[in-house]
């Protein structure tokens, strides 16, 4: 089953890995996870977001599809361009994430 880390849990790592108050750290989490989110909604249209060692979040725009189709009705639509998110993990990320599971 897929585990789940919140907000709180990435404050309480944060806390230990820098011997501060979880309080304390809690508020900068939040304050950061906060600026990230102002960062890519205020994307005029596309962002890169570069935080060294562990990844790039984009905010990229999707090309309008005039011919969609509705999988339900099989009717012809028109989804407009939007925007949307990404993320590619840095290369220190990658190589962790490359050893084989055991």
């Amino acid at each position: 089953m897929k585990r789940t880390i919140t907000k709180k849990d990435v404050a309480k790592r944060t806390a230990k890995l820098v011997g501060e108050k979880i309080y304390l750290t809690e508020k900068i989490v939040d304050g950061v996870f906060t600026a990230l989110r102002e960062f890519m909604s205020e994307a005029d249209p596309e962002i890169r977001i570069e935080i060294r060692d562990f990844g790039v979040f984009e905010v990229k725009t999707t090309k309008p599809k005039p011919k969609a189709r509705n999988p339900k009705t099989g009717e012809i639509i028109y989804v407009p361009a939007r925007r949307k998110t990404h993320f590619k993990a840095g290369k220190l990320l990658k190589e962790i994430l490359k050893e084989p599971l055991e």
